[in-house]
């Protein structure tokens, strides 16, 4: 793996628009970076992001079934008790899960680190599945990049093909919160998706849902939602006034409810705990629990709803070295070794693996000048030449 410099195309900017791509610049910050890209071998791919993903992913699911079976997991990650049937039965019931992206640490040199797995909410979705390919096809017609480069990348097939088979019957709702560019892109991207997998669709606000006299979910036009992707977090349903109405509602949802097991950082603890000493994981514990001692003082904490790495803290050698802002932390903590992100000239990526239907179609990568990947993180592309 290597990071090298690419020449971005002159007219980068009217291809994002014409594309509707139209968060490609963020407050005036460039978000789409084509000044570089990330150069893998096939191997490093398929051998060390690839399969490690399908593997951690099933003992994911080993994490669902020891969480529903054990009532101090549940709590200890969390989540409201009012919802513990509603988890339980989306996870026997078999609610198809959709999508998902494990995020680690990598350099070429080792196994890939997870750093936490985003399995309910994750964004940077369209730019991978769909701006980094025309990007790569663009940049190999222009010389910019070596002839026959090629990229892992079958992220937009795997989505449309994932709805194709769901089974799913009525309309697809698709929700996110209002004013966010990113988000509403995003779930654009995810209703064009579904259309073309042959699912009917329609977009809506969350704060636009309403309520029948019956207790089930309706849009705008007093239609009921029968099924809805919401980008919008479990955490967030499970403590304000729309939520309540969830468990006894009739929607189904995607993400399904059992996600919000494997959504939370205190999946990583649990990980360690069950698999302890596997390649791809870091030692981690929930905050006071006594394996932590054995970290030295050289270790991260993470509240377990943290997005966007807010609130998280970096300590060396005891002393905390970096603290990120923000409005999480009240829910608890996690403590993982310390494994800082690989550093090339002061930037440093983080590599999204990402999982349709639960099988590894694709990564994403997000760049930042710290060791933490925060919000102003910029994606840049990746390519596989030898």
């Amino acid at each position: 793996m290597e990071r090298i410099a690419v020449e971005p195309r002159d007219d980068w900017r009217d291809t994002a628009d014409a594309h509707g791509f139209r968060f490609h610049t963020i407050d005036d910050e460039r978000y789409w970076d084509e000044s570089a890209c990330y150069r893998f071998s096939l191997s490093e791919v398929e051998d060390d992001i690839e399969d490690p993903s399908a593997e951690l992913e099933q003992m994911c699911f080993q994490v669902v079934e020891r969480a529903l079976a054990d009532e101090a997991v549940m709590k200890r990650l969390g989540i409201p008790e009012a919802f513990w049937d509603f988890i339980a039965d989306s996870w026997s019931q078999q609610h198809r899960n959709l999508y998902g992206r494990f995020d680690f640490a990598y350099d070429g040199n080792g196994p890939a680190k997870l750093f936490e797995y985003n399995a309910d909410t994750p964004t940077s979705l369209y730019e991978t599945a769909v701006f980094q390919w025309v990007w790569l096809e663009q940049a190999i017609e222009r010389g910019l990049i070596p002839d026959g480069s090629d990229q892992f990348n079958s992220l937009h097939e795997a989505l449309t093909g994932a709805f194709a088979n769901m089974g799913m019957r009525g309309i697809l709702h698709l929700a996110c919160c209002k004013e966010s560019e990113e988000d509403e892109g995003t779930v654009e991207y995810m209703a064009d998706c579904a259309r073309q997998g042959g699912v009917e669709t329609r977009l809506i606000y969350i704060e636009d849902i309403g309520l029948d006299t019956r207790g089930n979910f309706t849009d705008l036009q007093d239609d009921p939602i029968t099924n809805l992707f919401k980008l919008y977090p479990w955490e967030w349903i499970m403590t304000d006034d729309f939520g309540k109405n969830v468990p006894n509602s009739s929607t189904r949802f995607i993400e399904p409810g059992w996600k919000s097991i494997l959504s939370n950082k205190g999946l990583l603890p649990l990980l360690w705990e069950m698999f302890e000493g596997h390649p791809n994981l870091l030692p981690a514990w929930f905050d006071g629990d006594s394996g932590a001692a054995a970290l030295d003082g050289d270790y991260v904490r993470k509240p377990l709803f943290s997005r966007e790495g807010a609130n998280v803290e970096i300590f060396e050698g005891g002393e905390r070295t970096v603290s990120v802002e923000g409005d999480y932390g009240a829910e608890g903590h996690i403590i993982q070794a310390l494994y800082p992100l690989p550093n090339f000239d002061g930037n440093y990526p983080m590599v999204g693996s990402w999982m349709v239907a639960s099988q590894p179609c694709g990564i994403g990568i997000r760049e930042d000048t710290s060791m933490v990947t925060g919000n102003n993180a910029r994606f840049v592309p990746h390519i596989i030449s030898e």
